[in-house]
């Protein structure tokens, strides 16, 4: 199954905090509860690095973050406006990191994009049980993409499959008498010719009983 083949694949996340202190306990606390796969930027722009920002696909590596509210420069309400601006990267979640101070900053971004919050001081059980929430919901996102992609995949080669199928349609000039086809070009061919040309069918002969009769009554028995 498709979601079975992602279960083994692990899960990165990017810490963006312009503190080593906060990078580090969040690195701690993340790490002691197996997370391994764990990114660090000082910056929005060196997220932006990390996250090929410019690119068109998302970076396999990196499916949650962690982006502090304020940053010098750029701060992280419009960090996450840009980062779900681009296309491959609007599915990843983004969880503000945020002091209790900055609460007011939290409707600027959930409007622009983020999906939840976690307050400094940092609380460990909290920031767990968030990462989880959010690493589930882009586990499930992946699922859903990957198997519409590969339904998109089966209906594209059926439709091609559909489009190779030679199919007989419509009227078809015949001759009453010798059974030739008259053909889109106006040339009469055998009916086994014009068969084999538009369709898959191929042809093995023999003679049927009332022509054995007819064309030798002498070796023909009732």
């Amino acid at each position: 199954m498709v979601c079975e083949r992602l279960t083994g694949i692990s899960m990165g996340i990017l810490i963006v905090d312009d503190s080593s202190d906060q990078q580090a306990l969040l690195r701690s606390i993340l790490g002691q509860a197996g997370h391994t796969n764990l990114l660090s930027a000082d910056s929005a722009q060196a997220a932006f690095s990390l996250l090929d920002m410019d690119g068109q696909a998302p970076p396999s590596r990196i499916n949650l973050i962690l982006m502090d509210v304020l940053m010098p420069e750029l701060d992280g309400v419009d960090a996450c406006r840009q980062i779900k601006s681009r296309p491959h990267l609007c599915d990843i979640p983004i969880i503000m990191v945020t002091a209790k101070s900055d609460l007011s900053n939290l409707q600027a971004a959930f409007a622009a994009g983020a999906i939840d919050f976690i307050t400094k001081p940092v609380n460990r059980i909290e920031l767990l049980a968030r990462a989880a929430s959010a690493l589930a919901l882009k586990k499930e996102m992946d699922c859903r993409k990957t198997r519409e992609e590969e339904l998109r995949r089966s209906n594209d080669e059926l439709q091609q499959a559909l489009r190779e199928v030679k199919v007989l349609r419509g009227l078809i000039p015949i001759c009453a008498s010798c059974k030739k086809i008259r053909n889109d070009s106006g040339f009469w061919q055998q009916l086994e010719d014009y068969i084999g040309e538009h369709t898959e069918a191929e042809f093995s002969h023999g003679i049927c009983q009332p022509c054995v009769k007819k064309l030798y009554p002498g070796v023909y028995q009732e």
